[in-house]
């Protein structure tokens, strides 16, 4: 068996590299689109008066809600001494569980094509290769279905606690019955809609890639080999005795 590096960028045109690389691309997509975000809802408080007022609601990544002040300091709006308060909720783990899968799954494929590329002469080789590769990809698929399912409700709850609704049940100067409160500017979650999204999509790849995969271990060639052994013993005629 011949050792060492040999770069060969055949895998890339065959489903095994080239989705490991999709795989690579996707999972960059994940993290990024939800990991940098920050946004700001604009809350508009209507005192009975006719004087308004406004309050900046500023949240970002991990999105511990409960560490985010509406208001930093005990002051007076509409004529209602209001304390210091903040939002309600911690979305932190599901986020993190999300982003911590994506980062793990870009460092994999980046392993991964690296010994595809440069190590394939071994990997076709080795029983523990392919079936360790195998493993780890149908692992993967199923922790993006559970970090996607988690995500996709812990951005619902972000969402809930910055809407109208969640301001207006945390912020006790919103049940006076001289005040009104609405969130009348909505910061943008499109990148954040998208990360559940791309979830889904790694997920549904990863799943894929476990077959071509599969293909390489020993367990589909030992498949392989008894349906064809046992189709050519049925074609062979059985001599007609004298």
């Amino acid at each position: 068996m011949m050792t060492g590096f040999r770069l060969n960028l055949a895998p890339l045109k065959e489903p095994l590299g080239f989705i490991k690389f999709v795989e690579w691309l996707t999972a960059i997509f994940a993290f990024g689109s939800c990991g940098g975000y920050s946004g700001t809802n604009i809350v508009s408080l209507f005192c009975g008066e006719g004087r308004n007022e406004t309050l900046n609601v500023t949240f970002s990544y991990p999105f511990r809600l409960n560490l985010v002040a509406l208001l930093e300091a005990n002051t007076t709006l509409c004529n209602h001494s209001v304390p210091v308060t903040h939002l309600v909720g911690d979305s932190a783990s599901s986020a993190q569980f999300f982003v911590g899968v994506a980062i793990i799954c870009f460092l994999y494929s980046i392993v991964a094509l690296l010994v595809y590329l440069g190590y394939m002469h071994m990997y076709i080789d080795s029983d523990f290769g392919p079936m360790f590769d195998f493993g780890l990809t149908a692992a993967i698929a199923f922790l993006w279905l559970v970090c996607s399912s988690a995500w996709a409700k812990g951005l619902q709850n972000v969402k809930d606690a910055t809407g109208t609704a969640g301001i207006t049940s945390t912020l006790a100067l919103c049940k006076e019955s001289d005040v009104a409160c609405e969130v009348t500017d909505f910061a943008n979650m499109r990148t954040l809609n998208v990360s559940v999204v791309f979830g889904y999509l790694n997920m549904i790849v990863w799943a894929g890639n476990a077959w071509f995969v599969y293909k390489e271990t020993r367990w589909h060639s030992q498949k392989y080999t008894a349906q064809h052994g046992a189709g050519a013993g049925r074609g062979q005629q059985v001599p007609a005795a004298i």
